[in-house]
């Protein structure tokens, strides 16, 4: 390629230098290499499929096989955290855990996911038959999205499904304020992150 001046009127090319010339031939490789090393890491990124009979432990967390589960994309309420509805307080993490059990229906289980959480949970897209777990769990109202299924929390929460029939607070909120575990969303910056610690092997 030529760059062009114009001088008195009248346009002339200068063509590139031999060092640049180089410069732009090393940059394609490197961005060739950078291509490949990519497609290589993302195949330690392997998604895991997990099937078979479940064990419900909370409002979005099964094991199946001895691996945990974080239903991904989704926040329930936690085991121990109340709400109030009608005016009275009501175990809202304890029935977030029987929706889902009453999703799950004593179906075998299957989920698949690449990404864990900083507690080493795979965060995981769950059925049950051909139940979406984790888009149910929110168009019930029984979870508020977490980095995803917001189109569904909006029409729960108009509905006034699950926890919308009366007042609580986001189970994230719950968490900062009772001292349980933090727990950043399943959003992109939170995947990123995760892909980084999956294909380098970090902490």
């Amino acid at each position: 390629m030529s760059r062009f001046l114009r001088a008195g009127g009248v346009s002339r090319s200068v063509p590139r230098s031999i060092g640049r010339r180089i410069f732009d031939l090393f940059l394609a490789v490197l961005i060739l290499g950078l291509l490949a090393l990519l497609v290589a890491l993302l195949d330690r990124a392997a998604t895991l499929r997990m099937a078979g009979a479940a064990v419900v432990n909370d409002g979005d967390t099964l094991t199946i096989a001895g691996e945990r589960i974080r239903l991904r994309g989704i926040d329930a309420p936690e085991y121990s955290q109340t709400c109030f509805r009608g005016g009275e307080q009501y175990a809202c993490g304890r029935e977030a855990r029987e929706a889902l059990r009453k999703l799950v229906g004593g179906q075998a289980v299957t989920c698949a996911g690449w990404q864990r959480d900083r507690y080493g949970r795979l965060l995981g897209d769950c059925e049950a038959g051909t139940i979406d777990l984790n888009r149910s769990l929110v168009e019930q109202g029984w979870a508020v999205a977490f980095g995803g299924f917001e189109v569904e929390e909006l029409a729960a929460r108009r509905a006034g499904r699950g926890l919308w029939a009366g007042d609580f607070e986001r189970p994230r909120q719950w968490r900062d304020t009772h001292g349980s575990l933090a727990e950043n969303d399943h959003g992109a910056a939170s995947t990123v992150w995760s892909w980084l610690r999956t294909v380098f092997g970090l902490s």
